[in-house]
């Protein structure tokens, strides 16, 4: 099993719950640390995670380390969090593939997912983009899961109270120029003093978009299926269908 560590609150915890399940269930657990070489102490955050690996190791947690860098920059007029989560993404695949690993898991939870929602509805996004992180996902031969995607933030605090857990914070959280910390830092605690259930509520929409993403995935399969000659679209059988799932058969087509 491997877990994505930036070395940050969430994932520290994770990784040392995650190594303390592992060592009942006699698995081992990879720390799997992306250095994307944006800030000054990427290094640190690197050496950190490593040596924290160690230590628990030492304690008897069946932990293992492993860093990829990223190689280049984004390029002139590229989102810098869309280069940095696409090059993340590939170098925990290979790393994961490296370390023998099928299962990665990732720490996002239910406030991450509550913000990811509105994040993507302020979009535009269509059920798509509206179910925001799916619990469990294969890509890449690969099994990414969010155990904590349904748990609150206070659970995985009085966690790294109670296991005295430390972590590195990383100072572009608080930069306002990203959406997400804009969102987190200006709008997010508004919006819960208003409405306390705000974050549930918000994961809850999330999840009944991605129940209507897989039925609208699931009809347009079907269409397909019935539209088509050896993958040839047959004109005139998708006009024969409504607007909107000559739209979604379209575009499940063409992908």
């Amino acid at each position: 099993v491997a877990v994505a560590v930036s070395g940050g609150r969430d994932s520290m915890a994770l990784l040392h719950c995650l190594g303390r399940a592992a060592q009942v269930q006699e698995l081992e657990v990879w720390a799997l640390h992306v250095h994307h070489g944006l800030q000054a102490q990427a290094d640190e955050w690197a050496a950190f995670v490593e040596r924290t690996c160690k230590r628990w190791a030492s304690k008897g947690l069946p932990l293992r380390f492993l860093m990829q860098r990223l190689q280049g920059k984004p390029a002139r007029g590229q989102s810098v969090e869309a280069w940095a989560r696409a090059g993340r993404h590939k170098a925990l695949a290979l790393m994961a593939r490296e370390a023998g690993c099928d299962v990665m898991a990732l720490a996002h939870h239910r406030a991450d997912q509550a913000e990811t929602f509105l994040l993507q509805a302020l979009r535009g996004a269509g059920a798509a983009g509206l179910a925001s992180m799916p619990a469990s996902a294969v890509r890449d031969g690969i099994t990414w899961v969010r155990p904590w995607i349904d748990q609150p933030r206070e659970v995985i605090d009085a966690y790294v109270r109670m296991h005295r857990i430390r972590f590195v914070d990383d100072a572009s959280n608080d930069d306002p120029r990203f959406a997400r910390n804009r969102l987190r830092l200006q709008v997010m605690p508004a919006l819960r003093a208003a409405f306390p259930q705000a974050d549930a509520a918000l994961a809850a929409a999330a999840a009944q978009a991605a129940r209507a993403r897989a039925l609208i995935d699931e009809v347009a399969r079907a269409d397909v299926a019935a539209a088509c000659d050896d993958n040839v679209l047959v004109q005139q059988r998708w006009q024969g269908l409504s607007t909107v799932r000559q739209r979604e058969c379209l575009r499940a087509w063409l992908a």
